[in-house]
């Protein structure tokens, strides 16, 4: 990762260095800034798509954080612009146009580099990728999440979507790891746009709902109050310190040791080191991406995954998977419990619920309006007698020390946010897992 910061350790002088950087800096300038047809034509066939990912990679990136593209072309400017990165977002930046300097000049993928028609191959063969991503990609649009490709984070800055070919490498490189959990039924991709402002996404759920039910006139709706929610997530996210924290090691209000979501963007957390991902750096800036298992989990071999599967209450679950066979997480105890049980299963790879966590607001909003129209039945409608209430143990409202939970309420006709205490337990609350890629 030397190619902004040359040391001596990297290179046997300065000289061959600084050749290295302005040759580097002269091809970028010729690929992204100038003649863009030319330099994708020269490529192999094969490679010519790729190209276009990275250079559309690297120009988000220079949105993203402020770094103007005709920098890239020139070494010194692109040293000082670059100096005031956090460390994961500089070994980003350094990856990518390591990678592209490499596709430019030899005309080939790095030997460690993952060839993206392959795995793109394979995560569609295993996870139906294509159709997954395209039918989230189009919701998000639809409800005004994403606009030109981005969404906008609380802390000001724009995060561009992940990419089909992007998540299908993430998929093609822990192909191992994830064997276990695609056994078990995790399949059902879901595209979270964990920066945004909570207070953001709670609105975008209330006009959804409205919008649905005007679009589906049986739909039972309280078209008046059709989201309530609870004082606590207003501005949740927000604020010196922030009232909610993610990822927490325990739901306490003194060393929970939970991340504010704005040291989750700037790089200085990694959303869930603690579930599986060790220490790897943060793929996918302003997002997160998980894989839960489906509605339809018999078929999730021919069929692409559609909606999420419930949780089930105490004695009704069905144990999935057959290399290690996961026991489902039944309703019936505390998020205390849970919690507990999800964390120590971080460090057991022979724990049947080893890399997974629990949702956040984030991602059961989301979960939610993607399951509402796949199926067209509302997601967590705990009074149907088959399904439960949802703990969502990936955050915390550190102040008061309750942690959120969810529903829908078929008697008020609405979706319910609302939040508890971590160690007293009911029957028909539960909580439901993902893991995150």
């Amino acid at each position: 990762m030397s190619f902004f910061r040359p040391t001596s350790e990297s290179f046997p002088s300065a000289a061959p260095a600084e050749a290295g950087i302005q040759r580097t800096s002269e091809i970028l300038g010729e690929a992204i800034m100038d003649s863009v047809s030319s330099v994708r034509d020269s490529l192999p066939e094969q490679h010519r798509v790729h190209f276009e990912t990275l250079r559309q990679e690297i120009i988000d990136f220079t949105k993203v954080h402020g770094i103007s593209r005709e920098s890239l072309g020139k070494p010194d400017l692109l040293r000082e612009v670059t100096c005031k990165l956090s460390t994961p977002d500089l070994k980003r930046l350094a990856d990518l146009l390591e990678r592209f300097k490499h596709l430019l000049i030899y005309h080939e993928l790095k030997k460690e580099e993952i060839d993206p028609a392959k795995a793109i191959e394979y995560a569609e063969e295993h996870y139906h990728l294509k159709e997954q991503y395209t039918t989230q990609v189009t919701l998000l649009e639809q409800v005004g999440i994403l606009k030109e490709g981005v969404i906008l984070g609380i802390d000001g800055n724009k995060y561009p979507i992940p990419t089909l070919e992007q998540i299908a490498i993430r998929l093609f490189e822990r192909r191992e790891t994830l064997k276990t959990k695609h056994d078990q039924g995790f399949t059902k991709l879901l595209l979270v746009p964990f920066g945004m402002s909570l207070d953001t996404l709670q609105e975008t759920l209330k006009q959804f709902l409205l919008d649905y039910k005007q679009s589906h006139p049986t739909f039972e709706l309280n078209t008046n109050e059709p989201l309530w929610t609870w004082d606590e997530y207003q501005g949740a996210d927000i604020g010196d310190p922030p009232n909610l924290v993610y990822y927490s090691q325990s739901f306490t209000k003194e060393g929970h040791g939970g991340k504010t979501k704005i040291e989750i963007l700037e790089g200085r957390e990694d959303p869930a080191p603690a579930y599986g991902r060790g220490s790897l750096a943060h793929p996918f800036p302003g997002w997160t991406i998980h894989l839960l298992q489906p509605l339809n989990q018999d078929t999730q071999d021919t069929e692409t995954p559609q909606g999420f599967a419930p949780i089930p209450l105490k004695g009704q679950g069905t144990p999935q998977g057959d290399i290690v066979s996961r026991p489902p997480l039944e309703a019936g105890q505390s998020a205390d419990d849970y919690l507990s049980l999800l964390q120590s299963s971080t460090e057991d790879e022979d724990s049947p619920y080893h890399q997974e966590s629990g949702l956040t607001p984030e991602d059961w909003i989301m979960a939610f309006m993607l399951h509402l129209t796949e199926t067209g039945k509302p997601f967590d409608n705990w009074q149907n007698n088959t399904e439960s209430i949802s703990y969502l143990t990936g955050a915390f409202f550190s102040s008061s020390a309750d942690v959120p939970y969810v529903y829908w309420v078929r008697g008020g006709r609405q979706v319910v946010l609302s939040g508890t205490g971590p160690r007293g337990w009911v029957g028909d609350i539960g909580v439901r897992s993902s893991v995150m890629i």
